[in-house]
């Protein structure tokens, strides 16, 4: 098991690339978070076996059909052992 910290930037907000994503995650039986970044970008920690986590670095190269991705950066961490994919909304006051 590997864990990878994934930044896709582009137009990847408003497209339902968060959404997608997770819909892939669960496919893949990826576990760890995504959330849209103050600065347009989206940001991923993800958890799962190395062939899961490439097809999900590739999908993400792409994304939805509405979204346009410029960049994909990403790096390997250490696992959080996340016990499923979610969707991290911020909170409003």
């Amino acid at each position: 098991m590997k864990h990878f910290t994934i930044t896709v930037y582009g137009k990847v907000q408003g497209v339902s690339f968060r959404a997608a994503t997770k819909a892939i995650a669960d496919q893949l039986s990826i576990k760890g978070i995504i959330k849209n970044q103050t600065d347009g970008s989206v940001y991923i920690e993800a958890e799962g076996d190395l062939f899961s986590l490439n097809y999900l670095l590739d999908w993400c190269k792409e994304g939805p059909d509405n979204a346009v991705v410029d960049k994909v950066d990403v790096s390997e961490g250490e696992m959080k052992n996340y016990l499923n994919f979610e969707i991290v909304k911020k909170h409003r006051i």
